[in-house]
């Protein structure tokens, strides 16, 4: 079965590939051998290959417009909702976007062969720890055509040969990306199978993916939980989850009122279909006579459809939804937010740690020492003081863009940039020394 850099991909309505197994299998091999060659490849090659997809994007932004717009068309046909359509949709903007957080991934300290921990043993024998790639990693996303670029340009960077396996719902924009990314790296020098994209729709690619240990050392995962439920449950090989994002804010009695405003719609509807977004917000009682006042009819001019408890319902001049035990849980991907009040910092702190899905969660407050404890006890990937979950991501945490952000605790949590793409060899340097 002939495997090309440079995939010809099928239509999503074409037959798909008759052993979709082997196809994957067959990918693998090529990424394991890939890998290794990789993993050797100077900085300078693959900088060299960063810049070329950054500067292809913007050379064949029409042909990825195209591509885009066959997946807008075919949602829209599907009937997906408007939260759906912004995440698969491109434009002009996002492909700069996307093309500038690639270059600025090429500009980061390589991570592969750093050297830490360093230390004399009374033997004279000098232990530390090499950072190396982990070898072939496979991205089985949901949505976000951008993933492709921002999964494609890490592994790279940190000496990874990667295995892309978008959505359907993407899969023109996906392919017209990754071929590029293909190109530029085989155009610097980069082994053949570095970055290949799964030129397939068929649903049976995820689960050959995940019995393919012997090639691939690790899977990440983005979208939806049962995506992510369904792959962790048959895989073979070591997944971190990119689980959904279930933001909340505490808003303490201390908070600046006009602050926690701008804050939460920010947060909320800035993009309300990404994992960062607001999805369920905490009010001390004591804060809530000078605070919701304000907020709920702000939140409701922009379109946001409220859920409350029975304090927040009373408390609002219009009609709210009650808020169901569900609610707290769920992450809308769209203009709805839970609302409700609560007693205490301790009693938030305990809500949030049972009801969020552990992404990002915030508290505002000008009360240092509730900063610290509510920093301290949330169980959360992010946790953040007086600013927007919106925030919680790669690039604007210096990463140059991210893989995802991990909601597990091994051995990578939060968003996930180049140095999490690596793991740790002990490394010993000696004169001689012999075991006594």
């Amino acid at each position: 079965m002939a495997i090309h850099t440079d995939p010809t991909l099928q239509s999503p309505d074409a037959p798909t590939a008759s052993d979709v197994d082997g196809l994957v299998r067959e990918m693998a091999a090529r990424a394991r051998q890939a890998a290794r060659r990789l993993a050797l490849a100077p900085t300078a090659a693959k900088n060299s290959a960063l810049n070329g997809m950054a500067q292809a994007f913007r050379r064949h932004q029409s042909s990825l417009l195209e591509a885009n717009r066959l997946d807008l068309e075919a949602a829209r046909q599907a009937g997906l909702g408007g939260a759906m359509i912004d995440r698969l949709d491109l434009g002009r903007e996002r492909i700069e976007a996307m093309a500038a957080a690639v270059e600025q991934v090429a500009v980061l300290d390589d991570p592969v062969g750093e050297i830490l921990d360093v230390r004399t043993r009374p033997n004279g024998l000098r232990v530390g720890r090499m950072r190396a790639p982990i070898g072939v990693i496979a991205v089985i996303y949901e949505s976000r055509p951008n993933v492709t670029a921002d999964a494609g340009c890490l592994c790279i960077k940190s000496g990874n040969a990667v295995i892309l396996r978008g959505g359907s719902e993407a899969f023109h924009s996906n392919g017209a990306i990754a071929r590029l990314m293909a190109a530029a790296a085989q155009e610097a020098g980069l082994p053949d199978g570095c970055v290949q994209f799964i030129p397939t729709t068929d649903r049976a690619a995820v689960p050959a993916l995940a019995r393919c240990d012997d090639y691939v050392d690790l899977i990440i995962p983005r979208g939806g939980r049962s995506l992510i439920e369904s792959i962790v449950n048959q895989s073979r090989v070591p997944v971190i989850k990119h689980l959904d994002g279930n933001c909340y804010i505490f808003v303490d009695e201390s908070a600046d009122v006009d602050e926690a405003v701008r804050i939460i719609l920010n947060a909320k509807t800035q993009r309300p279909a990404v994992c960062n977004a607001l999805e369920s917000l905490l009010v001390h009682e004591a804060v809530a006579p000078r605070l919701l006042p304000k907020l709920l009819p702000a939140l409701l001019d922009q379109g946001v459809e409220l859920r409350a408890d029975e304090a927040v319902r009373r408390m609002s001049p219009t009609p709210l939804k009650p808020a169901t035990e569900e609610d707290w849980r769920t992450e809308y991907l769209d203009l709805i937010l839970t609302v409700g009040l609560t007693p205490s910092l301790q009693a938030a702190i305990d809500f949030i740690n049972v009801h969020s899905s552990h992404h990002t969660d915030a508290i505002l407050t000008r009360d240092h020492g509730n900063a610290i404890a509510f920093l301290s006890a949330v169980d959360s990937a992010c946790v953040f003081v007086n600013a927007s979950t919106r925030l919680a991501d790669g690039g604007e945490f210096g990463l140059g863009c991210e893989i995802g952000i991990s909601t597990d605790k091994l051995h990578a949590r939060g968003p996930m940039g180049l140095a999490d793409l690596t793991t740790l060899k002990y490394i010993a340097l000696g004169a001689g020394q012999l075991r006594r």
